[in-house]
């Protein structure tokens, strides 16, 4: 195994923000492509919308595999496999000719995307602990959120210009361009582990990760939020558009506020990281969660809202996932840096089965109404707050473990 990398390193931190970004920049550059998609296919905009979740249940059925078998045989193995897989559905989604050939090709991409999510995550837990580990999580963060603020306006451009293809077209030159990143600046930070039969390594993973109740209430402030955020991403060209009649072109700029967003929260929680710790940043994010989960459901009931009200909800909620996640994973991780893989993938795993849940539940209630758009977000917001007012029962005691990497 090669030396880790240096911490501060600006190529490999931002080849790990790149990984950690490919699925927000798969999503959200084609949305806009969602509505031509659905004409040229001959399919209903429920049926089309299903890209969102069914590329995210992609991604939480490759996690667990690229999780095990990273801690077994290394990481830069299965990063190489995963951008293949992308790189490959990638381009069958560009070149389908019907919906469910699009769906299929779109669940290979969310597969191999999972090994990119899983290892970017682990291979930190790998090199850092604690305070350092969270320095280049918000910094990996902030690399990321560049994806959510230019791709919709990029995707826009691209369909205006070239059709809806062109921006599947994109994603798979970006996976081709990211093996070649990979192989570049990325190097080898795990001691394989080939003791055990994979079966029963995964059983006593999974089992010494659910004993840890710090990685247990870090998983549960990870996986609500993406139910929220990803209803509102599947159902965003349909509220903008035909809901509140903006343009297509105009949606773009419009669903770069919420990137934006996201990238106002990766500012703060830098900011704050060096003076703060994690769990003091983690009550910051839910009280933001807390105020636009409240709001959002309120609209719901309503059952109408200003636009600028309802989007304003929305955006605070993307800046809160970007203080909370982080620093929720880094907690998360830290009991476990030797299976820091598998931990990671299961992680990952129930983040995306919620997230996709959502996103398809959201698809399938849609009928054209503002209640039905935004009630997943404020009840997923609201619930972030109930857990982490439960954390005395949840975990009593947070423990760093800043000796403990997996190069020792």
């Amino acid at each position: 195994m090669s030396s880790p990398p240096p911490l501060r390193k600006r190529s490999f931190i931002v080849t790990l923000g790149l990984l950690t970004g490919m699925a927000a920049f798969t999503v959200d550059i084609s949305l806009p492509a969602i509505p031509a998609m659905v004409d040229a296919l001959t399919t209903s905009l429920s049926r089309g919308q299903q890209i969102v979740g069914i590329f995210m249940a992609g991604m939480a059925f490759g996690q667990i595999p690229a999780g095990l078998i990273s801690d077994r045989a290394g990481r830069l193995p299965v990063l190489y496999v995963g951008m293949i897989l992308f790189a490959i559905g990638a381009t069958g989604a560009a070149f389908a000719n019907d919906i469910s050939l699009m769906l299929a090709a779109r669940f290979v991409q969310g597969f191999g995307a999972a090994a990119a999510i899983v290892l970017s995550r682990a291979i930190v837990r790998d090199i850092a602990s604690g305070k350092e580990a969270a320095k280049l999580m918000a910094l990996m963060t902030m690399i990321f959120t560049a994806a959510p603020v230019i791709a919709p306006s990029v995707g826009a451009l691209l369909v205006a210009q070239w059709g809806w293809r062109a921006p599947f077209v994109i994603i798979a030159a970006g996976g081709y361009l990211m093996l070649v990143a990979i192989r570049s600046n990325i190097p080898e930070t795990h001691t394989p582990v080939l003791g055990q039969h994979p079966v029963r390594q995964l059983q006593s993973s999974v089992a010494e990760f659910f004993s840890h109740r710090q990685s247990v209430f870090g998983l549960l402030l990870i996986i609500l939020p993406p139910a929220g955020f990803m209803s509102m991403i599947a159902l965003s060209a349909a509220l903008v558009v035909e809901i509140y009649g903006y343009t297509v072109t105009q949606f773009g700029l419009i669903f770069a506020t919420a990137g934006v967003s996201i990238l106002v929260g990766s500012a703060i929680n830098r900011l704050l990281v060096t003076r703060l710790d994690g769990l003091q940043l983690i009550a910051l994010g839910v009280a933001l969660f807390g105020i636009s989960g409240v709001q959002l459901l309120i609209i719901a009931w309503l059952n109408q809202a200003p636009f600028i009200w309802l989007w304003s909800c929305m955006c605070l909620f993307m800046l809160t996932v970007a203080i909370v996640m982080p620093n929720a994973m880094v907690l998360a991780l830290d009991p476990m840096p030797k299976i820091a893989g598998v931990a990671s993938s299961i992680i990952g795993t129930l983040q995306n089965i919620v997230g996709a849940s959502g996103a398809l539940l959201g698809a399938v209630i849609y009928d054209g109404s503002v209640r039905n758009s935004v009630i997943i977000m404020g009840v997923m917001g609201t619930s972030v707050v109930l857990v982490f007012v439960a954390r005395p029962l949840i975990c009593p005691e947070i423990v760093h473990h800043p000796d403990e990497l997996a190069r020792d």
